[in-house]
């Protein structure tokens, strides 16, 4: 699992303009259960999402300033920032169809 640091957030206006779907998950650290969120949304991307996407690793131990921005209250918890509107889900992201019908994704 890779972090971003809140630098790299430029990207997200390019992902607009290109199709991207633009995914930030916030977590705390580099435990398990992070590791674990990641992988499923990272294996729900691969076979939903063929390439179109890209994921903002956000540690709330790192930059817990960042959590105001998305009112995050719990974690894990992620943001589908684009295509708009903003979606949330909070939770370890393990029931696909949950995930699928929570961001709003079609299989392409």
């Amino acid at each position: 699992m890779k972090t971003v640091s809140p630098g790299k957030r430029k990207k997200a206006k390019t992902a607009a303009t290109e199709g991207i779907w633009s995914l930030r998950l916030y977590v705390a650290g580099q435990t398990r259960k992070s590791t674990t969120v990641f992988a499923n949304l990272k294996n729900i991307c691969d076979t939903h999402l063929a390439g179109k996407y890209q994921i903002e690793v956000i540690d709330l131990l790192k930059h817990p300033q960042l959590a105001k921005g998305d009112q995050i209250i719990a974690i894990p918890t992620l943001v589908r920032k684009l295509p708009e509107p903003i979606k949330t889900i909070i939770g370890d992201l393990a029931n696909t169809e949950r995930v699928l019908v929570g961001l709003d994704i079609r299989s392409v």
